[in-house]
């Protein structure tokens, strides 16, 4: 089990986006733009592209990605955790 990867844009972001596929149980090296970096670890499977919790989001907390919020959690979200369809909510201008 090889260390993956994964980006976040800003150091508000609760969310990275997998910068490889990632599988349930790899570690994740998470990147931000300013190079500090965080470690965790996969639930479930991530594919490449796809968002991932960096921390537990409460049900009806905001998503943050660019430092703004994107959407809020449809149900509790657990760091390491896909972020899509099936738990979140997007935000609409």
């Amino acid at each position: 089990m090889s260390e993956k990867r994964a980006l976040a844009l800003h150091p508000q972001d609760n969310l990275a986006v997998a910068a490889q596929d990632i599988a349930a149980g790899d570690p994740v090296r998470v990147v931000y733009k300013d190079g500090a970096t965080q470690q965790i670890k996969a639930v479930e499977a991530v594919p490449f592209g796809f968002k991932i919790a960096l921390a537990d989001i409460a049900q009806g907390a905001e998503l943050l990605k660019y430092g703004q919020v994107i959407g809020c959690a449809s149900r509790p979200i657990t760091a390491g955790q896909q972020i899509h369809v099936h738990n979140a909510q997007g935000q609409r201008a």
